[in-house]
């Protein structure tokens, strides 16, 4: 039986990069933020979503990104109507991805709002990827150009690391890569052990 672990952290926590270290290992990786990106393409989606918030949000065939995370940031009902429509379809095409790596010990599920959306719940196992505040600003405005103020919006629209913390079963703070990297090789030996007792 296949075990499935769910990451999470918050924006800038590092958690991308937990997640690519336990794909070097050979570990299947499904990073759901990238998923979701490739399902806001497909037809049915993008039907869904011009319903729901209207034409205008695209450019053609193409999805104005910048322009719907504004709308959905700053509005949690607008949020709550786009999750509906991404979530399930995107439930949907993990279901299918498990299906094809059925011969895996241990698969890792990467998502930014693993609790917010209520998923966890599906899950084996939960870590938590944590990560001073000033360092995720700082890697996030590295990484997308953007201004202190709008980090500090997404970060207080996600769950506090206190928060996930209590409902995790692992916790690798992700100060120094290198020790993080000791933290996820320790967490998966005891994870391939208890794998191995059942």
């Amino acid at each position: 039986m296949t075990k499935i672990v769910g990451l999470t952290g918050g924006i800038g926590s590092g958690k991308t990069t937990i997640a690519k270290y336990f794909k070097s290992l050979g570990i299947p990786v499904y990073i759901a933020d990238d998923e979701a990106r490739k399902i806001m393409q497909t037809a049915e989606v993008i039907n869904s979503i011009k319903e729901t918030f209207g034409a205008g949000l695209f450019q053609g065939a193409d999805l104005k990104r910048d322009k719907l995370a504004e709308i959905v940031f700053n509005d949690a009902e607008k949020l709550k109507q786009l999750n509906s429509i991404v979530h399930p379809a995107v439930k949907s095409h993990f279901k299918q991805w498990l299906f094809e790596h059925k011969e895996s010990a241990i698969v890792i599920y990467e998502a930014a709002i693993l609790f917010e959306s209520g998923n966890y719940k599906d899950f084996d196992v939960i870590i938590t990827v944590t990560a001073p505040l000033e360092s995720r600003i700082q890697r996030v405005m590295d990484r997308d150009k953007t201004t202190r103020d709008k980090i500090l919006e997404r970060i207080n629209s996600q769950w506090t690391d206190e928060q996930r913390v209590s409902k995790s079963d692992y916790v690798i703070e992700n100060i120094n890569i290198e020790i993080a990297k000791k933290k996820t090789d320790k967490i998966l030996k005891i994870l391939s052990i208890k794998q191995n007792e059942c």
